[in-house]
């Protein structure tokens, strides 16, 4: 229900007890530089090419702080290292180790630094982009990117209204990334899009504001996972099956041609759902937290 134990989950294929990424701070560690990512293991079983955009949030002073993303197998990275932003128009971020500060918008920022680095690429590649948005502090995104005339960058009226505000950075998010997928031949690509936990307290009925981000309530862990192009047959169709993030590391890694008997337990490729197949079915999905204690949820279909 939190941003790092899930980033992690992607990364490695494994759940966050085995990892000890359990919350986003605190006494919880950054990513073990002994990990296997899903980039290494492109890297040493295919041709793809790598690189991350976006944010890490996997790092500190003892997995090599910043360079920690291109220690973990990351062949490009630039992005911010913490967990959210203090100001999306004053940023600073890391590339590859090195430090610098941007002015421009974050989500535009990150959108431009992955076209770029997509024009330079010749297939395959796999680029991971981690937007910060609509991550707090609220505000007010630049007017191009988004329709709600009616907001001001006044203090008073962000705290009066934050969910506008929530709204407008994720109509802002969504006209880059139409922008970013039009920058990409959708019919050679696979695109995933997955949220890495709940809104905040914010959020719209039915959801209550207690009962999302930061809670083990599905409000906080059950996100969308929206995946498409080239041979999935079954566009615009609602899969039931039980998927956890976790399996994105399997998934790619059986797209791209990887070597599987690497893969970790905690990982399934769900590729044959794109053809209407069949997975080998989880009795359950886990989930677990540390904030204020140690909490974790198990499902299946039906109970929680």
């Amino acid at each position: 229900p939190v941003c790092a134990p899930t980033r992690a989950t992607i990364l490695t294929g494994r759940h966050g007890i085995r990892t000890g990424v359990l919350s986003v701070g605190g006494d919880s560690p950054g990513i073990g530089l002994g990990e296997l990512s899903i980039q290494r293991l492109l890297s040493e079983s295919t041709s793809y090419s790598n690189a991350v955009v976006g944010k890490w949030h996997l790092s500190d002073a003892s997995n090599g702080g910043a360079n920690n993303p291109n220690l973990m197998g990351v062949s490009h990275y630039i992005g911010i290292l913490a967990g959210a932003h203090q100001d999306y128009r004053n940023m600073r971020y890391v590339e590859n180790g090195q430090s610098a500060t941007t002015t421009q918008y974050s989500t535009s920022f990150f959108t431009d630094q992955a076209i770029a680095w997509l024009q330079d690429q010749s297939d395959p590649w796999f680029l991971w982009v981690a937007y910060t948005a609509p991550h707090t502090p609220f505000h007010l995104p630049p007017s191009e990117l988004h329709t709600r005339m009616e907001l001001t960058e006044d203090a008073g009226a962000i705290a009066s209204d934050p969910l506008s505000y929530y709204l407008a950075a994720a109509e802002a998010l969504d006209t880059k990334v139409g922008r970013l997928l039009a920058a990409v031949d959708r019919d050679r690509t696979v695109v995933i899009f997955i949220g890495d936990n709940g809104p905040p307290r914010v959020a719209q009925a039915p959801l209550e504001p207690n009962k999302v981000k930061n809670s083990l309530y599905q409000g906080g862990i059950q996100v969308p996972l929206v995946i498409a192009g080239p041979r999935i047959d079954r566009g615009g169709q609602r899969e039931e099956a039980l998927v956890s993030s976790t399996d994105l590391f399997a998934t790619i890694a059986d797209l791209a041609g990887a070597d599987m008997g690497r893969v970790p337990v905690d990982s399934r490729s769900i590729t044959p759902l794109r053809v209407g197949g069949e997975v080998t079915s989880r009795d359950y999905i886990y989930a677990a937290v540390e904030s204020d204690g140690s909490s974790w949820t198990v499902r299946n279909q039906r109970y929680k």
